[in-house]
């Protein structure tokens, strides 16, 4: 959600409101912009119990007329964020100056996707959720969600994170009361039909499935104006340096710089246990960027 996107923020960080205007967008099917969980339901659609599939495309295109039609801007200095930020890149190419994808990517890898379908799978799979409609029966698809969570646990830390066993840092006191209290916790706190819907819109994503490139992904890349600092996870296993170096090659200002923690896809997140490390380093490149 929102408030989750605000840990650069503040007046003594690169991204500080004295300096810059700063604007947080909620993505539709997250849960506080249009979502699945709080718009009627339409008959139309097949999926997410009612409610249309989304593109980044879509999240991008509403953003702009936000920031252009309802608070007056002409440019965006930067745009930092993941998938979408490389979508500003390539659908407003005049508008946005530079761009920081941080732990996300241009195209989601086949990789990647395999891990997104399983988390797909694991909640359908669970006979309460029936094809999106649980809601009006009052229910939720509980234990799907707990199997999206399990799957999601040995995905968004890495192997080394597991070793050294940090989660105790963060005050579980074994695997079984992490998996639980961070990661169940987390994930049955969200409506199932939003994280489809967001899940769907990261399965495919594309900067160049659109009528501009056809499908071209490296003239997509190729047609990026912005100057880019692109900060891969150096563990990340979703989106891993080596896809980022790709990209990197096929923009015409770019800088690759990994961020090397053991936190994998969180590396420089929320200031949890060591990662308050990650935190100021990302902060320290970001003040020097900008």
């Amino acid at each position: 959600d929102i408030a989750a996107n605000e840990w650069l923020i503040g007046e003594d960080k690169a991204l500080s409101p004295a300096k810059y205007f700063i604007v947080i967008c909620a993505m539709f099917g997250n849960g506080q912009s249009s979502s699945p969980s709080n718009t009627e339901p339409d008959s139309q659609y097949d999926t997410f119990g009612g409610f249309p599939r989304i593109t980044n495309w879509d999240n991008i295109r509403a953003q702009h007329e936000l920031v252009t039609k309802h608070l007056g801007f002409t440019e965006a200095h930067a745009i930092l964020g993941a998938g979408q930020t490389y979508q500003w890149s390539v659908q407003y190419p005049d508008f946005v100056k530079k761009i920081i994808p941080f732990c996300g990517a241009a195209k989601t890898s086949l990789h990647n996707i395999v891990f997104l379908k399983s988390l797909k799978a694991a909640l359908e799979l669970d006979p309460v959720y029936d094809n999106g409609h649980y809601a009006k029966k009052g229910t939720k698809p509980e234990a799907g969600q707990k199997a999206f969570a399990r799957i999601y646990a040995g995905w968004g830390f890495t192997q080394t994170f597991y070793r050294k066993k940090l989660f105790e840092l963060y005050g579980f006191k074994d695997l079984e009361d992490f998996l639980v209290n961070f990661w169940e916790k987390y994930f049955l706190g969200k409506d199932a039909n939003n994280l489809l819907c967001m899940l769907d819109v990261w399965i495919h994503g594309d900067i160049s499935d659109n009528e501009m490139f056809g499908g071209d992904y490296i003239k997509a890349l190729n047609s990026i104006k912005a100057e880019a600092l692109v900060i891969p996870g150096k563990y990340d296993l979703y989106f891993p340096p080596e896809d980022s170096e790709i990209e990197v090659d096929n923009m015409k200002k770019a800088k690759l710089l990994p961020c090397d923690s053991d936190y994998g896809h969180w590396a420089g997140g929320p200031p949890l246990g060591e990662s308050h490390k990650d935190v100021d380093w990302l902060d320290q490149q970001l003040k020097e960027f900008l």
